[in-house]
C-alpha cells in the first residue's frame, strides 16, 4: 500500500476544512478571529508540505504572511485583500482537486504579493483555465488514485458510537429468543408427557386398574393439573417470547435508523464546491461577487443532492448574469460594491428548501413581459399580474439576455432548474427580494429517507401526510359547517390567530377522486394542513396513527402524480402513498386562515369524551420543531390548551416566571443548555414545582436512562420509537 496516496487522502479532507473555516471566518458578521485564521493557514502549510505539494505550499505561505500582517494591524482586511484571499482560497480546492495533474495559475500569488509589497506590480489579468473537476461528492470522501480501496470516509464520531451501541443493543436482546425457544422446547415434552398420560388412562388393558371411581377420580385430576400447568407455561412463553420480540424489534429499529444516518450527506459535500464555481465565472467575465452558504451541515440524501447540483450551478449562475450591476449603480442604491449571492439550505417540516438569494438588480418584469409577447406566450390584450410573469422564465428557451455569452443568453438554465424539481415532485418559484435583488427557492420533498408521517384512511385506503404538514387534529360534523362563496369552510383557533377567521374544508376522498365511504358517526377525523401554498382542513374517514416509515419514490401509476410524494410499507407490507399538503391545497384552493371558538373541555381517557373541567394547560418542551409541533397538534385536538419551549433552561424560565398556569410538562430528554433530566431535577428540587406531573419522552429508550428518569423524579418515561398518541393521551389523563 503506498503511504503517500494515504496522506494524500488524509490530505484532501483536512486542506477542505481549513478553507472552509477561514472561508467562513471572513464571512462573518462580528469580528474575526485572526489567531484561528492564521493556525488554518499555518497548518494547511504544513500538511502541505508533507504531501509534497509545493504550489499549495507556497500559496499557504502567504496567505499566513498576510493573515499576520492583518493581525498584528500592518495590513487593513479591505477589498483587495479579500479577493486575494478568496482567490487563493480557489485556487488550492482546485489544484488538490485536480490531484495536481494541472499546474496552479500564478494569479493567486501574485494577487498576494501585491497586498504583502503595494508598490509591486498588479497581476494581470489571464485567462481562466479549464475548470478543474469538484471534488467527488461523497461525506466526504477522499479518493485516491488508483485505488478506491483506499477511500477514506469521514462521518462523525457520535454517529459511529450510537451505531455502535445499538448494534450492542440488539446483542443483548438476542439471547431471550433463545431463551424462548427453550421454553418452548419444554413446552413440547410437557405435552408429549401429559398425552402419554392420557392414552395410558384410556388403554381397554388397564380398565381393571381403573375399576373404582377413586382411582379414576385421581387420574383425571392428575391429567387437568397437568393441563393447568400446560397452560401456566404457555401463558407464560406468550408473555416471554412478546417481550423478546419487542426487545428485538426495538433494538433492530435502532441499528436500522442509526445505519440510515450515516446514509444521509451534509449538503457540503456536493453544493461546497458550487462557490468557488461562480467565483471562477465571475473572473473570467470581469464582475466581482461576494459568495456565501448557510445551513450546508444539514444532512440529505445523497442522490437528492447529485440530482440538484446542476440546476443549483444553473440557478447561481443565473444569479451571476441578471443580478450583476454597474460599481456606480450598485453605490447609487447604497450597496456594496460587490454582488451578494446566497446558497441557502435547510429542512421545514418533511420538505428541502434550496434558496440562491442575491441583491442584484430583482427581476425585470417589463423584459419578461415583452418576450412572453415577441415568443406568443402572452396575448395581445394580455395584462399579466407580477406572478404570472415571474413563472415565465421558467420555460424553455425563455431569455431577456440581449446576447449570447458564457453565462446566459440562450434560455435553458431556469427550464433545467424547473424540469429537475417537477421530476423531484417539488416546486420551484422566482420572487423578488426586499429591498434589493432576486430569490430563487426550490421546495421539495425529503423522499428516500424514514420521515415520521400520519397514516390516514379515505375511499377505503391507507395514505400518509408528512406530520410536520400537520398543524392539528380534531373532528368535524360535515353537516354543520358554514359556507362562504359556495365552498364549506371551518373557524380555526390559536395565540396567532384573528377572530373570525376560517379555512376551507374537504374531504380527503374528494380531493383524490375516489368513493367516500360512509360516516360511522356524525362527526369525522379532520387534519389541519399548512403547506407552502396556504392552509386548509381535509376530513378523513378514520384517523390511524403517527409512525416513522421510510419513504421511498413514488409509482407511476394510481393517485394524480401532482398529489403524491413517495410511498411507505405499512406493517403487513401493504404499501401506501405518501401525500403532498401543497398538492392538496392547490387542488382545494388557497387557503386562508383562523380562529372562531375555544374549546374548554380536556380530554378524558376513561371514555374518550370531553370532560366539563377547566381547560388544562401542557409544556411541551423539545428542540425539535417537528416533535413539537406533532406534540402540540395531538394535544390540542384532544382539548388542552399548548404552550412550547425549545430548551430545558427555557421552560424552567416560564415556570418560574409564572406567565400562566402549567398542570404538566412533556420534555423531550436530549436538548441544549438544560436538558430534560436537568429540568425534572431542578423542578424536584423547588417547593412549588414538586408535585407538578412531568412526563419524559424520549428517543432514549435504554433501562439506564429510563432508571435514571424516574428516579430524578419524572412521573412517566415514554419513548418515541413506540410512539402512540393514544399512550401520550392516556398517561397524560391520568396524571391530571
Amino acid at each position: 500500500m503506498d503511504i503517500r496516496q494515504l496522506l494524500l487522502a488524509a490530505f484532501e479532507v483536512e486542506h477542505r476544512e481549513h478553507l472552509e473555516a477561514i472561508r467562513a471566518a471572513l464571512a462573518a458578521e462580528g469580528g474575526v478571529d485572526w489567531h484561528d485564521v492564521f493556525r488554518r493557514a499555518h497548518s494547511l502549510k504544513g500538511a502541505a508540505r508533507a504531501v509534497d505539494l509545493p504550489p499549495v505550499e507556497a500559496v499557504a505561505h502567504q496567505l499566513e504572511a498576510l493573515f499576520e500582517r492583518i493581525n498584528t494591524g500592518q495590513h487593513p482586511l479591505d477589498r483587495e485583500a479579500r479577493a486575494a484571499t478568496h482567490l487563493a482560497l480557489d485556487r488550492i480546492e482546485a489544484f488538490v482537486a485536480a490531484g495536481g495533474a494541472a499546474a496552479m495559475p500564478d494569479d493567486a500569488l501574485a494577487a498576494l504579493a501585491a497586498c504583502l509589497d503595494p508598490a509591486a506590480p498588479k497581476p494581470a489579468a489571464e485567462p481562466e483555465p479549464a475548470p478543474a473537476p469538484p471534488p467527488t461528492p461523497s461525506t466526504p470522501v477522499a479518493e485516491p488514485a488508483g485505488d478506491p480501496s483506499l477511500a477514506v470516509l469521514r462521518v462523525p464520531a457520535a454517529a459511529v458510537e450510537a451505531l455502535t451501541r445499538a448494534s450492542h443493543g440488539l446483542w443483548a436482546a438476542l439471547p431471550s429468543q433463545t431463551a424462548s425457544a427453550e421454553r418452548a422446547t419444554r413446552l413440547t415434552a410437557q405435552l408429549r408427557d401429559l398425552r402419554r398420560r392420557t392414552e395410558l388412562a384410556q388403554r381397554p388393558g388397564q380398565a381393571g386398574n381403573l375399576a373404582d371411581a377413586t382411582a379414576l377420580r385421581r387420574a383425571l385430576a392428575d391429567i387437568e393439573a397437568g393441563l393447568g400447568a400446560l397452560a401456566r407455561e404457555a401463558s407464560d412463553l406468550a408473555l416471554g417470547s412478546r417481550a423478546a420480540n419487542l426487545a428485538v424489534e426495538t433494538a433492530a429499529a435502532r441499528v436500522r435508523e442509526e445505519a440510515e444516518r450515516l446514509a444521509l450527506v451534509p449538503a457540503e459535500t456536493v453544493f461546497g464546491g458550487l462557490a468557488r464555481m461562480v467565483r471562477d465565472l465571475a473572473r473570467a467575465e470581469g464582475r466581482d461577487v461576494e459568495v456565501s452558504a448557510r445551513g450546508l451541515d444539514l444532512p440529505v440524501e445523497r442522490a437528492m443532492l447529485q440530482s440538484l447540483k446542476d440546476p443549483v450551478l444553473h440557478a447561481l449562475r443565473n444569479a451571476l448574469s441578471h443580478g450583476a450591476e454597474p460599481p456606480e449603480t450598485r453605490r447609487r442604491a447604497g450597496k456594496p460594491p460587490a454582488l451578494s449571492i446566497l446558497l441557502s439550505v435547510e429542512a421545514q417540516g418533511g420538505r428541502l428548501l434550496l434558496g440562491i438569494h442575491d441583491d442584484g438588480r430583482g427581476p425585470d418584469l417589463s423584459a419578461i413581459e415583452a418576450t412572453a409577447r415577441q415568443r406568443g406566450l402572452l396575448a395581445a390584450d394580455a395584462q399579466p399580474d407580477p406572478e404570472a410573469l415571474l413563472a415565465l422564465p421558467f420555460e424553455p428557451g425563455f431569455s431577456t439576455a440581449g446576447t449570447v455569452d458564457a453565462l446566459s443568453g440562450r434560455g435553458m438554465g431556469l427550464s433545467v432548474v424547473a424540469e429537475v424539481a417537477r421530476a423531484l415532485h417539488g416546486q420551484v418559484r422566482l420572487a423578488p427580494r426586499t429591498p434589493h435583488g432576486t430569490s430563487l427557492i426550490l421546495t421539495l420533498p425529503l423522499s428516500a429517507a424514514r420521515r415520521p408521517v400520519v397514516v390516514v384512511e379515505a375511499g377505503g385506503a391507507r395514505y400518509a401526510l408528512p406530520s410536520g404538514a400537520v398543524e392539528a387534529l380534531t373532528r368535524l360534523d360535515p353537516d354543520a359547517l358554514e359556507t362562504v362563496a359556495g365552498r364549506p369552510v371551518v373557524p380555526v383557533e390559536g395565540d396567532d390567530e384573528r377572530a373570525g377567521s376560517t379555512l376551507p374544508v374537504a374531504s380527503l376522498s374528494a380531493l383524490l377522486g375516489v368513493p367516500e365511504a360512509a360516516r360511522e358517526s356524525a362527526t369525522m377525523p379532520a387534519l389541519r394542513l399548512r403547506g407552502a401554498l396556504g392552509r386548509c382542513v381535509v376530513t378523513v374517514e378514520r384517523l390511524h396513527d403517527v409512525r416513522r416509515l421510510l419513504v421511498l419514490p413514488a409509482p407511476p401509476f394510481g393517485v394524480d402524480p401532482a398529489l403524491v410524494t413517495g410511498t411507505v410499507v405499512l406493517g403487513t407490507d401493504t404499501p401506501a402513498l405518501v401525500l403532498d399538503p401543497d398538492g392538496l391545497i392547490a387542488r382545494l384552493g388557497h387557503a386562508g386562515p383562523r380562529p372562531s371558538h375555544e374549546r374548554t373541555k380536556p380530554y378524558n381517557p376513561a371514555d374518550g369524551t370531553m370532560a366539563e373541567t377547566r381547560r388544562s394547560t401542557i409544556l411541551v418542551v423539545d428542540d425539535s420543531i417537528t416533535t413539537r409541533t406533532l406534540e402540540k397538534s395531538i394535544l390540542e385536538a384532544a382539548g388542552y390548551r399548548v404552550i412550547v419551549c425549545v430548551d430545558g433552561q427555557e421552560a424552567l424560565d416560564r415556570l418560574r416566571a409564572r406567565i400562566e398556569p402549567v398542570d404538566c410538562v412533556v420534555a423531550d430528554v436530549e436538548m441544549p443548555r438544560l436538558d430534560g433530566f436537568g429540568l425534572v431535577e431542578a423542578l424536584r428540587r423547588e417547593e412549588e414545582f414538586r408535585r407538578l406531573p412531568v412526563v419524559l419522552m424520549t428517543s432514549r429508550g435504554d433501562e439506564a436512562d429510563v432508571a435514571r428518569g424516574l428516579e430524578l423524579g419524572a412521573d412517566a418515561y415514554l419513548t418515541k420509537q413506540k410512539f402512540d398518541q393514544r399512550e401520550l393521551l392516556d398517561t397524560i389523563g391520568q396524571l391530571l
